[in-house]
């Protein structure tokens, strides 16, 4: 079915309230979206806007149950769009505050955003040993391995391990992750690695002397406004929140409201490489963030948490290894014009995907950002036309940009 539902009242939030949300569990209502605009306003053909809906409609019950659509750019919301149903057996319409798990978008919305907090502080050094950090990560040649290591998927580290089946604690399975032997050199391979990010999570854990979570909530989710974000989803979210798949290995029955990636799941569903949920209009916000910092450092958008040269460095393609794209945390585009980015962003845009369905990309050249939200592995992770669908919204957001009249 191709259901097509957008707008809804918006929702107040009080930053106390949220403070108070974070310590007690107490589900708060998300923030409302950044401020809406007409799409010609900010520099779209509203036709071809108009197509990238239509296309991510087009797919419900071929590549997800339902998605989340939203583009905007200078600062505004150009399109907010929730299409399909709930889940393969909730035929409920999604909404656009619906919320998703965000699945490896934790990485890039809440460690490498943390980490950029303790650079800029000067608590956290990008070309320390990790051991400086976390003592217990040891093993030959694990000296060598400093946290830029760890941001750019070449430490060095296995892509992951089955902590799922193989520890039963959170103390034991981040041993397993600290012990673990290294299968090529620190520095010469990329291989994009949720240990990596497990690791880095320690770090950030003992440099501020909290959890992750209650650090996130207190130093970005709380002063950017973004009350639907969180890890642990309490019970009162679970109509609110698209389901997973249906776990046949791990947890045996359907996943709503707990993280789907196994290995955050067995940390207790909060971890550096997964665990997050959020909804879109609480996305909006970080990337209008994000983007205020990058392209107009001369006026950041308020709260200003970070400097921008730390944002942008942050943002920079690192080339570790030589060729690689990744920047540190963040993904660029592939240099073969075909990633989830789509072909048409500039080169210098920032961006990462999650395993159950989601992509965030930004373009500073273009000052724009293009949100995808879904649950693609509802009921079954085999389902991966998500790969394509990302890249063709991608290049229909950047089609229906507008330059001189012209298209681009």
């Amino acid at each position: 079915m191709n259901r097509v539902h957008e707008g809804r009242t918006v929702r107040c939030t009080i930053a106390a309230l949220l403070v108070a949300a974070c310590h007690s569990g107490t589900p708060m209502p998300a923030s409302p979206p950044i401020p809406a605009a007409l799409p010609e306003s900010l520099g779209f053909d509203a036709t071809r806007l108009d197509r990238v809906k239509e296309y991510v409609a087009s797919q419900v019950d071929s590549a997800f149950p339902g998605a989340v659509v939203a583009v905007g750019r200078h600062g505004r919301l150009a399109l907010l769009a929730a299409v399909g149903h709930y889940s393969d057996g909730d035929d409920r319409p999604v909404e656009p505050e619906t919320v998703y798990d965000l699945a490896s978008l934790t990485k890039v919305i809440g460690l490498t955003t943390a980490c950029m907090i303790l650079v800029q502080e000067g608590k956290l050094d990008l070309d320390a040993p990790v051991q400086r950090y976390v003592p217990e990560f040891r093993g030959p040649d694990k000296d060598k391995i400093t946290i830029r290591l760890l941001l750019t998927h070449s430490a060095g580290l296995a892509a992951d391990l089955p902590l799922f089946d193989s520890t039963h604690s959170r103390a034991a399975a981040l041993t397993m992750v600290d012990t673990s032997p290294l299968l090529s050199p620190p520095g010469t391979r990329f291989v994009y690695s949720d240990l990596s990010a497990i690791v880095l999570m320690q770090a950030v854990e003992r440099i501020s002397g909290q959890t992750l979570d209650a650090y996130l909530a207190a130093r970005v989710f709380v002063p950017l406004g973004m009350g639907a974000t969180r890890f642990n989803p309490p019970p009162a979210w679970l109509n609110h929140i698209a389901p997973t798949e249906l776990d046949t290995m791990f947890r045996h029955h359907l996943l709503r409201g707990e993280v789907h990636d196994e290995s955050a799941a067995r940390l207790g569903g909060v971890s550096g490489n997964a665990g997050l949920f959020s909804d879109a209009p609480d996305l909006t916000r970080f990337a209008t963030w994000m983007l205020g910092t990058v392209v107009n450092p001369s006026h950041p958008p308020a709260p200003a948490l970070l400097h921008p040269d730390i944002v942008a460095m942050f943002v920079k393609r690192q080339d570790i290894p030589p060729g690689s794209t990744r920047a540190l945390g963040w993904d660029t585009p592939s240099d073969s014009g075909y990633s989830s980015a789509g072909a048409r962003l500039s080169r210098r845009s920032f961006g990462h995907t999650g395993y159950t369905g989601t992509s965030i990309w930004m373009d500073p050249d273009n000052d724009l950002y293009v949100i995808l939200l879904s649950n693609r592995v509802n009921p079954t992770r085999a389902n991966t036309k998500i790969l394509q669908v990302r890249a063709t919204v991608a290049d229909l957001v950047a089609e229906a940009l507008v330059r001189d009249g012209k298209g681009r």
